[in-house]
């Protein structure tokens, strides 16, 4: 939904662009950024195969036994990095590049999924608000635009529903930053386990370090992104409105 707004310049700019479209084209280029990162980590060490010879599915097995956690299903799931753990039935789905891999980055992707499962076995309480907003947010993602766009044609900065509208993207806002504690202490989690079951040796650590840290900085550019969208309506439409 980038990006995706009426002709108005809201006293930025020509009346057909405003000068914030920059806030979310610099959000889309944090994001393509942190993406191209993951994926060139990703990469360079999928082609390096774990000392222990065990594969993403293999690892997580492991480390949820050792963990005392014996009631999680581990799935396969197509795709790349598309890896997940659903609280709801208790599966931790690994991808086409984890499941069957023998590297130091997919068996650090399957060990990330673990601490997830990990955390939901703990009671880890960003976890259980993140699952307790997700529902919200759903709905307020599926009916936000809606209603900033059609509040701002027939009422532009002055009217309820776009007020409405936008008060209800930031719970979107909420969400993205409520995750990123959730997703950092599922990385620590996966390295403290991945050295505990001695799944990977000290010499591998490294390695998958720099893939989690990787990947949980497209949850960073993610939150940077629609922070940046949200600072683009309030400039849009806060006391910088349009005026009269």
């Amino acid at each position: 939904m980038y990006g995706y707004y009426p002709y108005y310049g809201m006293g930025y700019g020509t009346y057909y662009f405003s000068w914030t479209y920059v806030l979310v084209i610099i959000g889309v280029i944090i994001c393509l950024a942190a993406q191209a990162r993951l994926k060139r980590t990703y990469n360079k060490f999928s082609k390096v195969r774990s000392l222990s010879g065990m594969t993403g599915a293999q690892a997580a097995m492991r480390i949820l036994s050792m963990a005392g956690i014996n009631d999680v299903q581990i799935t396969h799931v197509n795709g790349s990095l598309t890896d997940h753990y659903n609280p709801m039935n208790r599966t931790l789905a690994l991808s086409d590049t984890v499941y069957n891999n023998r590297s130091v980055a997919a068996v650090g992707v399957a060990a990330h999924e673990c601490g997830h499962a990990i955390q939901h076995q703990m009671g880890y309480v960003p976890l259980r608000f993140r699952g307790a907003l997700v529902p919200v947010t759903k709905f307020c993602s599926w009916v936000s635009w809606p209603l900033i766009v059609f509040g701002a044609i027939i009422g532009g900065s002055n009217s309820l529903l776009l007020t409405i509208g936008i008060w209800m993207f930031s719970v979107t806002v909420i969400f993205q930053l409520v995750t990123l504690p959730v997703e950092f202490n599922a990385s620590h989690r996966a390295m403290r386990e991945l050295e505990r079951t001695g799944v990977l040796s000290e010499q591998e650590l490294p390695y998958t370090r720099k893939v989690l840290t990787a990947a949980a900085m497209t949850y960073v550019a993610s939150a940077a992104a629609i922070i940046l969208q949200l600072l683009r309506l309030l400039l849009m439409f806060g006391g910088g409105g349009r005026r009269r």
